[in-house]
């Protein structure tokens, strides 16, 4: 009979638990599987993916999906109410509605999924940082993320988007860099969970490099918070892109931007034209609740 690790005279027993990466890995494999059925069996998460769906088909084959050119004027049909030709009514240079908001959701789907993107790339990097390493290094880079979140994160924001130019990648990078200090914060906080338990301490007896330490057996473990925060950040990203363009520091006109159309038309409201402002505004709540459900969803996955 073979003796097992465990059984050989002066065995590390946190040594041995980690030289069998089958058993670990078949154990994460079973984990995926359920938080993927308990994400499936959650209505609220289901709910939300399929609002954000439709969105995305609608970011996709917006051209072909919509009745009409969203670019194509007719002054003689300006502020149409919403009729059988034009649903959704048109705006004040006789644009249809419906077809801009259909089209819309291709600025707002690139733009805030990218600044997401970032922000949770640098902001992970960040906070297993931070999380890890004591001393010096956490306090310096602590502090630094503390100052950074006392400042008012949108004058920060407007100030840089003043400074760079309004554009595409001016917003993305703004809105990356006001998130990553709050993502690298949730994920410092779940890294000083987990560098204290056996699996790290075993890594480290085995002299692996502080980089495999970090992104090989640490980041796989707090997946569950950086998943969490990426989708609620993407929820505030929708928000704050169809801010700024409704402030003008956004997507610039002639895009059907969803925000940059209620800037061009709430002023209307008062005369009585609701149509050009009331969709473009709704399509934003229903796009941010659908991701916010699916948040709340994948956040119940990772607690069970």
């Amino acid at each position: 009979m073979t003796a097992s690790t465990s059984d050989l005279p002066g065995a590390d027993p946190i040594l041995a638990g980690a030289v069998r990466p089958d058993t670990t890995s078949t154990e994460e494999r079973a984990a995926q599987r359920e938080r993927l059925r308990l994400l499936l069996r959650s209505k609220v998460f289901v709910v939300g993916a399929l609002i954000v769906l439709v969105w995305v088909v609608c970011a996709i084959f917006g051209n072909a999906i919509a009745p009409n050119d969203p670019f194509a004027t007719d002054p003689l049909k300006d502020l149409t109410s919403p009729n059988g030709t034009y649903p959704f009514g048109t705006d004040r240079v006789g644009r249809d509605v419906l077809s801009r908001v259909i089209v819309g959701a291709r600025d707002i789907l690139i733009v805030a999924p990218i600044a997401t993107i970032l922000a949770t790339v640098f902001g992970t990097a960040l906070g297993l940082v931070t999380g890890y390493f004591r001393g010096a290094v956490d306090n310096m880079l602590s502090r630094f993320i503390d100052a950074f979140l006392a400042l008012p994160t949108v004058i920060i924001g407007l100030l840089a988007i003043v400074s760079l130019g309004p554009s595409r990648w001016t917003v993305i990078l703004v809105i990356a860099l006001v998130f990553a200090p709050i993502i690298a914060r949730t994920v410092r906080a779940a890294v000083l969970q987990e560098r204290e338990m056996e699996y790290v301490s075993a890594a480290q007896l085995r002299n692996e490099r502080t980089t495999y330490i970090l992104f090989a057996e640490i980041l796989p473990n707090v997946m569950g918070p950086v998943m969490v925060e990426f989708t609620v950040r993407l929820g505030y990203a929708i928000f704050t892109v169809a801010t700024l363009s409704f402030l003008g520091f956004g997507i610039q006109p002639p895009a059907p931007d969803w925000g940059l159309q209620v800037f061009e038309h709430y002023g209307l409201i008062s005369g009585g034209y609701w149509w050009p402002v009331l969709f473009p505004a709704l399509a934003i709540a229903t796009l941010v609740i659908g991701v916010n459900m699916m948040a709340d969803g994948i956040a119940k996955a990772f607690e069970r």
